[in-house]
């Protein structure tokens, strides 16, 4: 054999024994390549392709109900797949989505946005509206000798715990009430019981109707909704609504309401310059949440989803720019209204 056969053959053998060495180190590492199986780079690149984070709320609360449903929906494969994220609550959902890595959207309360307007002058320009999703109506329960809200001056008033909307919302409309209570923020169900003993005066709930505590729970005669009157004092984040006998049938006599506020609760996203890919994939999920809204409406999910009105406005917000541009070629399917 000539020496340029000799040399020929051993670099034939040399790079036999590296494939083999190659496959054995795939096998061990459990990277192992099949014909026709993409890349592990081009595996990692569409799955964050079209990832993004929806950052919900404590696992109790409605939020992050509201996020997984969402989720459900919109999800669509390698196209786009959304991750509802637990979180701690609302009023966080506004710093996560500010400064968390891999948060594009949020569902936070109208009001938590004064809570940052001090510490992020320009918030309103951060932030932009999707929707406007259910609201959440505020009920203060209180018991039989407690017979207005001035009576709660002084006195032990539970807001749940830390992080829920009850607990950042409910200080707030009372302070802009001008009524100031010794305020505690332990779990519902723990107040509730201390409340029966006479130890808590009220507690404050804010989240959608019914509640089952009032809804299922057995109270004593005496134990009401106290009314809150809205006025000037509430214009800027809260919108007036009522509690009835249709929604807790043994707590208010048939044919009465009791009124009070709530606290809309909405989809917002973070203001990415339009020619970045977080922008691009916050518009591909307005473009599917938008286009699929009414498998939403179908039995099986939240059924305040029935009600909702894709036009409705946040004061003080602008409309992220895909979700409007949605809106308007989709006028006449929608029913814009003035």
């Amino acid at each position: 054999m000539s020496l340029t056969a000799r040399f020929a053959a051993l670099a034939v053998i040399s790079l036999a024994l590296c494939g083999s060495g190659n496959a054995q180190a795939q096998r061990s590492s459990g990277q192992v390549s099949r014909p026709g199986m993409p890349s592990e780079s081009v595996l990692r690149e569409r799955i964050n392709r079209w990832t993004v984070g929806l950052a919900g709320g404590l696992l109790e609360g409605a939020p992050i109900r509201l996020a997984t449903e969402i989720a459900r929906v919109v999800n669509d494969g390698e196209n786009l797949h959304v991750l509802p994220i637990v979180t701690r609550g609302p009023t966080e959902n506004v710093n996560d989505l500010l400064y968390l890595k891999g948060v594009d959207l949020a569902i936070i309360s109208s009001d938590t946005l004064e809570e940052y307007k001090s510490q992020v002058p320009n918030i309103q320009q951060r932030l932009s509206y999707i929707l406007n999703l259910f609201p959440s109506e505020l009920h203060i329960f209180a018991r039989p000798e407690i017979r207005s809200l001035q009576d709660l001056a002084g006195k032990k008033v539970n807001f749940n715990t830390q992080g829920t909307a009850a607990a950042f919302s409910g200080p707030l409309i009372l302070s802009r009430l001008g009524i100031e209570v010794d305020k505690m923020f332990i779990p519902h169900p723990v107040a509730l019981e201390q409340m029966r003993r006479g130890e808590v005066a009220a507690v404050v709930f804010i989240t959608s109707k019914p509640i089952d505590a009032f809804l299922k729970g057995r109270w004593e005669g005496g134990f009401k909704f106290l009314p809150v009157s809205y006025d000037a004092r509430f214009e800027d984040y809260y919108l007036p609504t009522s509690l009835n006998s249709t929604d807790y049938p043994s707590l208010i006599a048939s044919g009465e309401r009791v009124d009070t506020i709530a606290v809309p609760t909405i989809l917002v996203a973070y203001n990415w310059r339009n020619n970045t890919d977080r922008y691009q994939r916050a518009a591909r999920f307005v473009d599917h949440l938008f286009n699929r809204i009414d498998k939403l409406q179908a039995p099986g999910f939240d059924a305040k989803w029935k009600d909702i009105n894709l036009n409705a406005k946040v004061p003080g917000l602008e409309r992220f720019r895909p979700a409007q541009d949605w809106l308007n070629a989709n006028a006449a399917k929608v029913g814009v209204r003035p």
